[in-house]
């Protein structure tokens, strides 16, 4: 009697056509992929789809076909439905499979097929101007119709109730004007809501010499203590405040008393905040925060380089409370070493951390500040902030960690939600796969072309999975098949923002005509065409 045949193996698997980089692990398939078992020995094929699962990440099967090929020495199974873009599956294959010659199947396998995305576009092909008109007009909505009813400022979030953010509320009086200009409201509609959060402000928010809390409550104008000990003042949020209030006092002009009383209540709140009390009892530094309670206990000087080069230009402007030059170069510039003259990919980059930090460092004092043609001793803030962007796209196109969707197409790296940790301020060296829309768009300025690529593919081609009600959704992670249900005030205003600069620097031309900040920049050292 002949002995029992010795058991047979899979010697290969390819999912649509490619192998594995790493072993089990097939990543970038097709949403209908087709996986292809080779074996050592013919199987047989009835019963063996049986052996077969594939199942979605919350354990449900997914219906598939089998078919034999290679006189049955290779198995093809395909979905019978598309998969879901950007997802992972695990399929498996049980060691009970049997040969031709009686064997069985030695050891079970198991792996995991991360889709692509379906390349076909989610919407219908409208022009550049078209497009970039609709991002700003929709994203318009988070601020307009979903302003707070009684303060009429910015929620922190869509699911903040009560909780309004000082600076959010700055961008998005900052995005009134736009509204305005681009007539997606009127300017009678634009002058009511401006006259509600301006009323607020200065009758009813708490202060504390002058400056505002991070959150207040948007019925009572009360402090929402950001954290136990941050539950005063932040000079940082009502820089941004300030930013537009300023910026909307410029564009209201006209003679009517409607539009004179709206100017005026701005410059009550502009000119009581005390920016010199910031410095601690004279120190040559800015203080991030002040609390009735806990006075300077959080201990935070403001240096750069971040987002707060806004807090020292509206500092020195300040017709008040205004601060000498040497707290600019002894606090923010820390003498001159705030030049780090590093580089990364071949790209120079003048100041910051690492790779440059998150990509709001460049977008949040630049809102209202135009840096063409805008130096000091420091830096000559064009090419500091197009090189930072520049930066933050290589290493998206590089992918150095591997993640899924990472390309010249799908960058962008700042704060933002996140699907591990719940907030993260995201860049090349604090990378977990999470891409923010704002990054990208927020940077048409800088980089027109590649922002317009990342824009066309977060519309087009995940248009279905993050184009919503306000615009695109906070973030997302394609490695991990996630989609965030947030919008941020201070990711979505941005957006509107820097796309209006890069169409008619509106918001630049603005700002920089104030006559206080013409004098305070002028007081720093900057050079500038609008000086």
């Amino acid at each position: 009697m002949p002995p029992p045949p010795g058991n047979f193996v899979v010697s290969n698997i390819a999912v649509d056509g490619a192998g594995s980089a790493t072993q089990f692990d097939y990543k970038i398939a097709t949403v209908q992929p087709t996986i292809k078992f080779t074996f050592s020995t013919p199987v047989k094929t009835v019963n063996a789809a049986s052996f077969f699962s594939i199942k979605n990440a919350s354990g449900t099967n997914i219906p598939f076909a089998v078919r034999a090929e290679n006189n049955n020495s290779v198995l093809w199974i395909q979905p019978t439905e598309s998969l879901k873009s950007y997802s992972k599956y695990t399929v498996s294959l049980a060691s009970g499979l049997v040969a031709e010659n009686g064997s069985k199947l030695e050891f079970p396998v198991q792996l995991t097929v991360t889709t692509s995305f379906d390349s076909s576009d989610k919407f219908a092909a409208i022009s550049d101007n078209a497009l970039l008109d609709l991002v700003q007009q929709q994203t318009f909505k988070y601020f307009w119709d979903f302003g707070h009813p009684v303060s009429g400022l910015a929620r922190e979030r869509n699911t903040s109730g009560d909780v309004v953010t000082t600076g959010g509320s700055g961008f998005g009086i900052m995005t009134i004007v736009v509204a305005v200009n681009r007539q997606f409201i009127t300017r009678n509609d634009g002058l009511n809501r401006m006259q509600k959060i301006v009323d607020f402000l200065k009758n009813k928010a708490q202060k504390f010499h002058g400056a505002f809390p991070h959150w207040i409550n948007g019925v009572t104008g009360g402090v929402v203590p950001f954290s136990t000990k941050d539950n005063g003042a932040d000079l940082v949020e009502t820089s941004l405040l300030m930013q537009g209030l300023l910026t909307a006092r410029q564009y209201f002009d006209g003679n009517h008393p409607v539009e004179t009383t709206l100017r005026n209540d701005i410059n009550d709140i502009w000119n009581g905040v005390e920016w010199s009390f910031f410095r601690k009892g004279g120190e040559n530094v800015l203080y991030w925060h002040y609390s009735p309670n806990y006075l300077w206990e959080i201990n935070l000087p403001i240096r750069g380089w971040n987002e707060a080069l806004i807090t020292y230009v509206l500092a020195a402007s300040s017709n008040n409370y205004s601060i000498p030059k040497v707290v600019y170069d002894n606090g923010w510039a820390a003498n001159g070493a705030i030049k780090t003259g590093a580089s990364y990919y071949g790209i120079p980059l003048p100041l910051g951390p690492s790779y440059g930090g998150p990509l709001f460092f460049s977008q949040y004092s630049f809102l209202g500040i135009d840096p063409n043609g805008l130096s000091d001793a420091y830096a000559t803030y064009l090419l500091q902030n197009k090189n930072h962007t520049l930066i933050n796209q290589a290493y998206c196109k590089a992918n150095p960690k591997n993640f899924i969707g990472y390309s010249e197409a799908c960058w962008g790296l700042t704060a933002s939600d996140d699907n591990k940790v719940g907030y993260l301020a995201h860049d090349p060296v604090n990378d977990d796969g999470v891409i923010s829309p704002t990054a990208a768009l927020s940077s048409f300025p800088y980089t027109p072309v590649e922002s317009m690529k990342a824009l066309k593919f977060f519309y087009y081609k995940l248009g279905d999975k993050i184009w919503k009600e306000y615009g695109f959704v906070d973030a997302f992670n394609l490695t991990d098949g996630w989609f965030a249900d947030s919008y941020l005030a201070i990711d979505q205003g941005p957006t509107i923002i820097m796309i209006e600069n890069y169409r008619t620097g509106l918001l630049w031309k603005l700002f920089t005509s104030c006559p206080e900040v013409k004098r305070g920049m002028k007081n720093l050292g900057f050079q500038s065409p609008y000086l």
